[in-house]
């Protein structure tokens, strides 16, 4: 079994939304749009940069009206500031251990996610990017 964190952050307002899911798909990047569509505030429009992974650009995904997609060049990852945001996860509450099972695995993986956005400083600080912020 595979436990995936899809996960999208705003760094202007130091807000995420996400999900720990066991597969990556269509259907688990449909899911994930809604959980963001149901994070924006009202009156809000949120504009979701991604790479061109097959589940991301498949014609078969529902976008809400208050999400537009952007995609990156590819092979171009590090101009998502979310890609900051799992190496940050990674080093500090997801390597280095031992997990008991797959239970253990997505509990630590939802305990990582929920610690990071109950503190919107470090998504602040870990996803502005000076160059998106210019205009």
């Amino acid at each position: 079994m595979w436990a995936y964190i899809f996960g999208a952050i705003c760094p202007k307002k130091g807000k995420g939304a996400g999900l720990v899911l066991p597969y990556c798909d269509t259907d688990a990047m449909n899911q994930h749009l809604l959980e963001i569509s149901q994070a924006v505030d009202d009156g809000a429009h949120a504009v979701l940069i991604l790479d061109q992974a097959g589940w991301h650009v498949t014609p078969k995904l529902s976008v809400p009206d208050n999400i537009t997609l952007l995609f990156l060049p590819p092979r171009s990852p590090e101009l998502n500031p979310v890609e900051n945001v799992w190496q940050f996860m990674r080093d500090n509450w997801l390597s280095n251990r031992i997990f008991t099972d797959y239970e253990d695995i997505v509990a630590h993986c939802c305990a990582a996610w929920n610690k990071l956005v109950a503190q919107p400083w470090k998504i602040m600080s870990i996803g502005l990017r000076e160059w998106a912020h210019r205009f």
